[in-house]
């Protein structure tokens, strides 16, 4: 077999070489899931006065079991109606939480809510949207204690991670992970 003009045994070489140092890359997904810290939310539910305090995600996967502890705690609490909320709303709060710089638990106002609340609420004209975002538990009205309402709600912004409502009358911020808008 005939041999190769240097210059493409040069080219070769060289490809061989980039391919055999990019190998390392192909670990590296692994490498970061396995250092993406654990993520912890903390909630206390200002009607009901239950409270949880649970790890929701270790190496970026969710944990079932606390996702239901935090569906039960999060549920419509004038029907008793259990819905799955968002986890991107969960880690959402967590970097609103995380780059406040404050530990503790947020104090939830409302969270998911079943047609019937949200269609008493939205007829007794509390400005409740007719298909409000609470009503797939993709929504929820917090404070957090020690942070001004009006700093969660620039942090959020600034996240831009779907829809961010200020009241500071009320004295809490409405976060959604639907588009991105303000109010």
């Amino acid at each position: 077999m005939p041999s190769l003009p240097v210059k493409h045994r040069l080219v070769r070489r060289n490809l061989l070489r980039g391919a055999v140092g990019l190998l390392p890359l192909l670990a590296l997904p692994r490498i970061l899931k396995a250092a993406t810290p654990e993520r912890r939310i903390a909630f206390l539910h200002t009607h009901t006065g239950e409270t949880v305090d649970v790890v929701y995600s270790e190496n970026d996967d969710y944990l079932p079991d606390a996702l239901a502890e935090i569906d039960r705690v999060c549920r419509d609490f004038r029907t008793g109606t259990v819905h799955p909320i968002d986890p991107a709303l969960l880690d959402l709060l967590n970097d609103v939480q995380q780059a406040a710089g404050k530990a503790g638990r947020f104090e939830i106002i409302s969270a998911f809510r079943s047609p019937a609340t949200n269609h008493m609420l939205a007829k007794a004209g509390s400005g409740v949207a007719d298909r409000s975002l609470h009503l797939t538990g993709q929504a929820i009205d917090v404070r957090l204690p020690g942070v001004r309402t009006l700093d969660v709600q620039r942090i959020a912004l600034e996240r831009a991670g779907g829809g961010v409502g200020y009241y500071p009358d009320s004295d809490f911020v409405h976060l959604d992970t639907g588009r991105v808008r303000r109010w």
